[in-house]
């Protein structure tokens, strides 16, 4: 029962999230990207993180990280963390 929950306050987030990220940052391999909810708390934030790699001829996508990725991780969460804490409390979005 818990599961069936979760998985339909996901789609209620996918849907107003309209499945974009509302900001991205990238540096080298590692990206984030910041995912903007609308709560009756005013806007919450979420960012993931993922780590590009080439197999072959093909580019791919992974939320794994090595240690060779983890500074770059860590900078990367401190650009987020900035970014989130530069949007105004109210609700209004800035780019």
């Amino acid at each position: 029962m818990v599961g069936a929950k979760l998985k339909g306050n996901m789609k209620n987030q996918t849907a107003q999230n309209s499945n974009k990220p509302v900001h991205s940052l990238r540096h080298g391999v590692i990206s984030a990207s910041i995912w903007r909810q609308d709560t009756e708390k005013g806007p919450m934030y979420n960012v993931t993180f993922q780590r590009s790699y080439k197999e072959g001829d093909e580019w791919k996508n992974s939320t794994s990280f090595g240690r060779n990725n983890l500074l770059l991780l860590s900078l990367m969460a401190m650009r987020a963390f900035e970014w989130i804490a530069g949007q105004p409390k109210g609700g209004q979005r800035r780019a």
